[in-house]
């Protein structure tokens, strides 16, 4: 049910010959100086592994929206990453929230110094939630590859755990962080940040995982 919502939005926002099937992920442009645009390569790379391993139609492109546009209905799954600071406008808390709510999916990966910022910024479109750490027996870690002990380490940041946290609406789960790993990074092309093919691979894994996960439940 979830995805008739924006295939609606989809319909009445672009004309019927332009129209496909094919899923898409929008890189999430923000306001307050963070590097929201950093290693485009990482969704092309994603979707296209999600292509070669399932049986869901994509469209790996890299493509971005900004939260004050009504183009944000338009994607059933957003993607926040960066280093720094994240601020959202009021108009964009009150977009975000209708998104979500109705059936969005927002993830967000910390690149490394976004946890302050991000903590601060959802709490403005979730007042009443805290960001609960997922146990490693939630769907999200076996939607498609099975991750038995959570989240793997893609980098190192600061000698910590790798933790991923959620938010929820309505008891579905609509945001999912990840924090002191990096999986992004791990999608970009391999000459950006020289990761072995193993570790990329499994960042690749943990990615279609996500996406599984958002599309259908």
């Amino acid at each position: 049910m979830k995805l008739l919502f924006f295939l609606f939005i989809f319909s009445m926002a672009v004309p019927l010959a332009a129209q496909q099937s094919a899923v898409k992920l929008a890189r999430l442009k923000y306001g307050g100086g963070g590097d929201w645009y950093n290693d485009p390569s990482g969704e092309v790379n994603l979707l296209k592994f999600v292509r070669q391993n399932t049986n869901i139609a994509v469209d790996p492109l890299y493509e971005f929206v900004d939260l004050a546009s009504d183009n944000i209905f338009m994607y059933p799954i957003l993607f926040l990453t960066g280093h720094g600071n994240v601020n959202f406008s009021d108009v964009d808390v009150k977009r975000l929230r209708a998104y979500l709510q109705n059936g969005g999916f927002l993830y967000i990966d910390d690149d490394y110094g976004l946890d302050a910022a991000v903590r601060r910024e959802m709490k403005k479109v979730f007042p009443d939630q805290n960001f609960v750490e997922l146990p490693f027996n939630h769907p999200i870690y076996s939607a498609h590859f099975k991750f038995p002990n959570g989240l793997p380490k893609i980098h190192e940041h600061d000698m910590k755990n790798p933790q991923g946290f959620g938010l929820f609406s309505g008891g579905r789960l609509c945001v999912f962080y990840t924090y002191e790993t990096n999986p992004s990074d791990g999608w970009a092309d391999a000459d950006v940040h020289n990761d072995p093919p193993d570790k990329r691979e499994t960042a690749l894994k943990i990615g279609v995982n996500i996406i599984v996960y958002a599309l259908t439940r």
